[in-house]
């Protein structure tokens, strides 16, 4: 009785297994599901927990053994979707930015969206000027420590915050002077409502950057939007594209194109290369979800789209969930209690320490960090003044694949947008796709300059297990992207010919198969004694009868000669 108990016990724990999901204000949520469990199931246990009902905008992200990120598809197997072995550890993360944050029905949701885009700001993804940063700042001191004491903060006091990747002087005296003047008397929600309204404003608001290259060999970031797909360089945001401009995206490889109509006679590809096929793969994912999301009125919209126009090529993949419309339509239905909300407060957090007291740059010299700020912001103007714009493959009025002219060049320049001032460019971000390690010059150089070491933890938080450095930069020079390339974004010739040569031999195997499937349904219409109902009436048609006496005997007739002959011609030797 009990070896069988245990043999049952062992047989039950097999069949479960533990997962760990890391939330937003960084606590963690344990529990234990079967193997066969799908993701919808995790996701619904951890809104349950969290008392959230506009559930929508948030997913599961985790990262596998290859540091590659993925969101978790709720419609598939967990256990399948993972690479490493149980136990799994995920976060909970903000996979589609509301439009308007500042708007949504429950404080919950406001609140969950708060700690996202404070997560953005710490760790580079949001960009904005020096008089917007301070803003930002301020709003945070007010919504985790309340209105200004003089008891409790004493001078210098915003200083013990980090709030972005780099501070400087002038920019905690502005925020400590918005705090101490502006805010008085705003409660938590009040705080966290006008951050949000603050932050949808900026132009770089929800922005997730995937590192690329585009065809000149520029290191640029990729990003999904609630308004639109965007190209992000140096400091600067080159192309915009509104969701009802993007008629198109594919990949292949490492290669990913966008297709868009910006006028009906001027349709544009933009061409960009990812560090590694599977980056690449899910970018074109996480593009095809956002513009499913965004752009379509009902989910019944919704269709299976394909990486390449081949059937028997590239991927397909379908986005399941509600689109935005329908999800605004079903938060204005929302009618409850609003639940309780704990606030993380002074708690340290592991990978977005705003709100952890200790030292940070002041163990730094100022002269020193200065000196680095310095030759920091020297390559950022550099890259400022170059100003690349992505080359753009124009399709109008059948026109080929060329550089453009100056004129359009000069068009494309002022259409650029300055997203962040010299007073403040972050020069960390947590990519969503892997990169190659840094050299040992840049660690230290971020860590003299002040910039957080929680970029390694941010991964860790998210993958549960130690991670490579992995930095980037809007505003530096883009270095990672270009060591996640591998200097290989650009193909040569060679590679070109290749991949013709291999589209080539594929489609004709293909269609050597095809036929060799219906000369093998010929031979058994025309040779078989089956006396199966369909072969019959096919068999009784007067056409068959006609192609088997006037075609297929007498070319059957001439085969059996020529393998005579050949038999014979074999002998005589």
């Amino acid at each position: 009785m009990l070896s069988r108990f245990m043999s049952g016990s062992i047989r039950n724990l097999e069949r479960e297994y533990s997962c760990t999901v890391r939330l937003l204000d960084d606590t963690e949520y344990t529990c234990t599901i079967q193997r066969d469990a799908k993701g919808q199931y995790l996701f619904d246990l951890i809104c349950h927990h969290l008392n959230l009902l506009e559930k929508d905008y948030f997913g599961i992200r985790y990262v596998d053994p290859d540091k590659q990120r993925h969101w978790l598809e709720f419609s598939k197997s967990i256990a399948k979707q993972m690479k490493s072995q149980p136990p799994f550890t995920m976060c909970l993360r903000v996979k589609f930015y509301p439009p308007e944050p500042a708007s949504l029905k429950e404080e919950i949701t406001r609140y969950l969206v708060f700690l996202q885009i404070k997560r953005d700001l710490y760790h580079g993804r949001l960009l904005c000027k020096t008089t917007d940063a301070a803003m930002l700042a301020a709003h945070i001191l007010q919504a985790e420590i309340g209105n200004y004491d003089p008891g409790k903060h004493p001078e210098g006091y915003s200083s013990k915050f980090q709030f972005f990747p780099k501070h400087s002087e002038k920019l905690e005296r502005r925020i400590s002077d918005i705090h101490k003047t502006e805010l008085i008397g705003q409660t938590p929600e009040t705080s966290e409502r006008n951050f949000l309204q603050k932050a949808q404003m900026l132009e770089t608001y929800g922005v997730d950057p995937h590192p690329c290259k585009d065809v000149s060999g520029n290191p640029a970031f990729l990003a999904f939007t609630p308004f639109g797909f965007v190209v992000l360089q140096g400091n600067r945001r080159v192309h915009f594209l509104k969701w009802n401009e993007v008629t198109k995206l594919k990949f292949e490889g490492k290669i990913f194109h966008v297709h868009a109509n910006q006028r009906e006679d001027k349709k544009i590809i933009l061409t960009y290369f990812a560090p590694t096929p599977e980056a690449c793969k899910h970018l074109w994912k996480c593009g095809v979800e956002n513009q499913a999301f965004y752009k379509l009125e009902k989910s019944s919209q919704v269709r299976t789209v394909s990486s390449s126009n081949l059937f028997f090529k590239g991927s397909r993949f379908r986005y399941s969930g509600r689109v935005a419309k329908e999800v605004m339509e079903q938060s204005a239905k929302i009618k409850r209690e609003p639940p309780e909300i704990h606030r993380a407060g002074l708690v340290p957090s592991r990978s977005c320490p705003s709100i952890t007291h200790g030292p940070r740059l002041t163990s730094v010299p100022r002269t020193r960090r200065r000196a680095v700020h310095i030759s920091i912001m020297e390559g950022l103007e550099s890259l400022r003044d170059s100003a690349h714009s992505t080359p753009v493959r124009s399709v109008s009025h059948g026109d080929c694949f060329m550089p453009r002219s100056r004129s359009q060049a000069t068009d494309a320049g002022e259409r650029t947008t300055v997203i962040s001032d010299e007073a403040y460019s972050p020069s960390d971000s947590v990519l969503p796709t892997p990169v190659a390690e840094h050299t040992m010059e840049l660690a230290v150089s971020r860590q003299i300059n002040g910039a957080p070491c929680s970029i390694e933890e941010e991964k860790e938080s998210e993958a549960g297990t130690p991670m490579r450095g992995e930095g980037g930069d809007f505003g530096a020079d883009g270095r990672s992207a270009q060591e996640g390339a591998g200097g290989d974004s650009t193909l040569s010739e060679v590679e070109q010919v290749n991949k013709f040569v291999l589209s080539v031999l594929r489609l004709l195997l293909v269609t050597i198969g095809l036929l060799f499937v219906l000369l093998l349904l010929l031979i058994i219409l025309t040779e078989s004694d089956l006396d199966i109902a369909f072969l019959r009436d096919i068999r009784q048609t007067p056409e068959f009868e006609q192609f088997h006496y006037e075609y297929f005997c007498p070319l059957r007739r001439w085969f059996a000669c020529k393998l005579r002959w050949v038999g014979e011609l074999l002998i005589n030797k």
